[in-house]
């Protein structure tokens, strides 16, 4: 009994995912036609990137802020070849269709792209968006793809709270990869490693 009780439950939540993330999980080429639909509607489109590995609460502050500059919210998220680029070996925690399935659960995004380069100038000059929202561990001066945003005729915008929050401190300083760890002969030591470099 209880089995078939979570068994329903767990159909019923995968229903709920479902229905949340519906049309929102894009390849590029769809995410281009969905963009020339939106535009030609009359809607403008805001875009959001980044790892969104071991999503947080600064991820959420991030995404809803850049809702808010209006129209449509695409968010773009590294490919797992990409994040171990920028992170190093051992990330992303989460693999990509995850964290794009997690994303598009949330109610401010409207489309999710997964991309394979370093940066996003290639996805702008396809979609072309009106905004480029970065988190504020950036200016609008040194957002990689400025350039390429005002030559498709968009703009920068920097939302979201202070870089007070990262998955990288995270993965560190709360899930043990810095803290108490058991030698070979089982005990426990509690001398911290050194600290890595802070990465974005």
């Amino acid at each position: 009994m209880r089995s078939s009780r979570r068994r329903r439950r767990q159909n019923n939540a995968g229903l709920l995912i479902q229905k949340m993330t519906s049309g929102k999980l894009l390849s590029r080429e769809e995410l281009r036609r969905r963009a020339e639909s939106w535009r030609a509607g009359g809607e403008k489109i805001t875009l959001a990137n980044g790892c969104f590995d071991l999503l947080h609460v600064g991820h959420v502050r991030y995404l809803h802020a850049a809702k808010q500059l209006g129209g449509r919210l695409v968010v773009a998220i590294n490919s797992d070849e990409s994040v171990r680029a920028l992170k190093g070996d051992g990330r992303p925690l989460i693999p990509a269709e995850e964290r794009a399935e997690i994303l598009a659960a949330l109610s401010d995004v409207d489309a999710v792209v997964i991309f394979s380069e370093s940066d996003v100038r290639a996805l702008v000059r396809e979609i072309r968006p009106n905004v480029h929202a970065k988190g504020t561990d950036y200016t609008a001066e040194s957002v990689p793809e400025r350039d390429t945003v005002i030559e498709c005729g968009g703009r920068v915008e920097i939302v979201g709270d202070p870089k007070d929050h990262s998955a990288t401190e995270i993965i560190r300083n709360r899930l043990g990869r810095s803290s108490t760890e058991k030698s070979p002969t089982g005990q426990v030591s509690t001398e911290k490693r050194p600290a890595e470099p802070r990465r974005s």
